[in-house]
């Protein structure tokens, strides 16, 4: 797998291995070499990262991805200061490879995971020859599973955001809706962990379960 993607990101620049290849390269390696991530760890203990992509459009067979936003969610809290952004225009290797850097081995939370999940891990094989293995947690379907009350069904971000009175610096931007979505996440850690799901394992599972009984309904 390794001669794979290594292979594959070399022929894209005629098979010269120039300085930012060699950082690229040095990134992905040092990426692949983390440890797995701890999925047990208690809410206020461990490091999200919420993952929001910015494409050409909704259609999943003929649109790209343009940009990707991040925010890492550490202890509980939103750090501005950790935050990033970019677009995949002139260097989409040294993006994704930054992007997976920025990650780590945290637990990945998006909205919408079918759309975005299937953005970044196309870009991803296409740019650099491998899908990253990483944990997901999708809030189009916490939301539901956890908040009823509010809406029993998987609805819109802007639904979300008006129910719970959130608003941000700039809708359907990389980070400016990756911001409401770190806010939504921060009110679904804590109705979750007043339940006992207060791991990136237990969301999962409660996700898994919605999941199933949609399926089955």
């Amino acid at each position: 797998m390794t001669a794979g993607w290594l292979s594959r990101l070399v022929s894209r620049r005629g098979g010269e291995r120039g300085e930012l290849d060699r950082r690229v390269i040095d990134k992905l390696a040092a990426w692949k070499s983390l440890p797995a991530g701890r999925l047990d760890l208690p809410a206020f203990d461990a490091r999200y990262v919420v993952v929001n992509t910015e494409a050409s459009g909704l259609d999943l067979e003929r649109d790209r991805l343009l940009a990707v936003g991040a925010l890492a969610i550490e202890s509980g809290v939103i750090s501005p200061q950790q935050a990033w952004y970019a677009t995949l225009q002139h260097a989409p290797e040294a993006a994704l490879a930054d992007l997976l850097t920025f990650i780590g081995n945290s637990p990945v939370v998006v909205f919408n995971a079918p759309f975005n999940r299937r953005m970044l891990l196309r870009a991803f094989d296409e740019t650099v020859g491998f899908e990253p293995d990483l944990f997901w947690l999708d809030l189009y379907y916490l939301l539901p599973a956890l908040f009823p009350e509010r809406r029993r069904d998987p609805v819109r971000l802007a639904d979300w955001m008006e129910s719970f009175d959130i608003e941000t610096f700039q809708r359907h931007h990389g980070l400016g809706d990756g911001w409401a979505i770190a806010q939504l996440f921060l009110t679904v850690q804590a109705r979750a962990t007043g339940r006992g799901a207060a791991t990136a394992r237990g969301l999962g599972d409660v996700e898994h379960a919605y999941r199933e009984f949609r399926r089955k309904s």
